[in-house]
């Protein structure tokens, strides 16, 4: 009754019935098939491959990103100009020298009327000595670009800075705790997205400026000296950058730690009693380096362009101290005469600008390892 057809073809398809039948049979061992493998053997089975960390692969794949490397290389050379730059020259931001005023860059031959009056003063014209020229009150040029951009820079790396501690520990904590915390708070992140944050820079430099006078005039340490070297705007400025512009962050780490805290990881070190506050710091926020880097670097060219944009405004940082927006700033009054001092700090302002972008688009692709290749 069970006997097969004799109908049924033995091949179905594109399958071989016979040769399936024959993998069911029992396998007979030949000599020698359990023999233990020679050294040799055993070391060209499995290749002995060095360990690559998280942060060499990072690397390896970011100095495959040309842009990026390119735009790294600028930004280094960028800063070791601003900060070694002036150690090399004679010369500061505020240091006048009188009957060089208005000298031309090398670029450009001086007139016979700025020969006369040098000559007349006693003074040997080199166009060597001021190699951007020098402004209307014989300040150099060159040595007031570099202090600018020292200047720019530290904004921008202060200001991320704050951003970062802020943004990533609320973001987190909304994360983490979830429920009416996290809706509670992330209400009041949509609420700091509506405020205007040039009026709260204009609102905070007035109202600073009283106070901080005050205590100029009345104290004498190095407390004060800073504070009237910087002025009062630019205390406005960094306060407005920790009440206002850590959102962002908050809102990439939240996510990041919506994700994160679900993962078993988490439920260990909870279940052997560790606080809140440690799997934050120990276990959250080292996973989420990548994405707090990244939003990091992506910040700084934000807070230099917020910051040049107000000295180009005249609200930013106070005379004789100087910007790269103040400059431009400046050479905009003489933009017919002297062209190159608006063209030269709004040149170098534009490169910094992008090479922190195209540098932070390229972390950003080295460190997400969800773009491995």
């Amino acid at each position: 009754m069970n006997k097969k057809p004799s109908s049924l073809p033995m091949h179905v398809g594109h399958v071989d019935v016979d040769k399936v039948m024959q993998m069911n049979t029992p396998y007979s061992p030949v000599l020698g098939d359990f023999d233990v493998a020679s050294k040799e053997e055993r070391e060209n089975y499995i290749p002995p491959t060095a360990s690559v960390s998280y942060w060499k692969d990072a690397w390896r794949r970011l100095k495959k990103n040309r842009v990026a490397m390119v735009a790294l290389c600028v930004i280094i050379f960028l800063f070791v100009a601003c900060i070694f730059g002036p150690m090399l020259m004679d010369l500061d931001y505020s240091t006048q020298i009188r009957g060089e005023e208005n000298w031309p860059p090398v670029w450009e031959q001086p007139t016979e009327k700025l020969l006369a009056k040098a000559e007349s003063k006693g003074i040997v014209f080199d166009a060597w000595k001021h190699p951007l020229g020098s402004d209307n009150l014989g300040r150099d040029n060159l040595a007031r670009l570099l202090y600018g951009t020292r200047i720019s820079l530290a904004i921008g790396l202060v200001a991320s800075l704050i951003v970062l501690v802020i943004g990533s520990l609320y973001g987190a904590i909304a994360g983490y705790i979830g429920g009416m915390v996290d809706t509670i708070m992330m209400r009041v992140v949509d609420i700091i997205y509506s405020v205007p944050d040039v009026l709260i820079v204009l609102l905070l430099a007035s109202t600073l400026k009283g106070p901080i006078t005050t205590y100029i005039n009345t104290h004498n340490s190095w407390i004060s000296n800073f504070l009237s070297t910087i002025g009062p705007n630019l205390i406005g400025i960094f306060i407005t950058f920790g009440m206002l512009y850590w959102v962002g962050m908050s809102r990439i780490i939240r996510g990041q730690v919506l994700m994160l805290k679900q993962n078993e990881y988490v439920t260990a070190a909870r279940a052997l009693g560790a606080s809140d506050a440690r799997i934050i710091r120990k276990h959250l926020l080292p996973n989420c380096i990548g994405q707090l880097i990244v939003t990091t670097c992506l910040q700084i060219p934000s807070a230099i362009f917020l910051e040049s944009f107000l000295s180009f405004l005249g609200m930013g940082v106070s005379a004789p101290l100087t910007s790269l927006g103040s400059l431009a700033s400046e050479g905009l009054s003489g933009i017919y005469s002297y062209t190159y001092r608006l063209i030269v700090p709004s040149a170098v302002l534009s490169i910094l600008i992008l090479a922190f972008n195209l540098f932070g688009d390229g972390l950003r692709d080295a460190l997400d390892p969800r773009l491995k290749k």
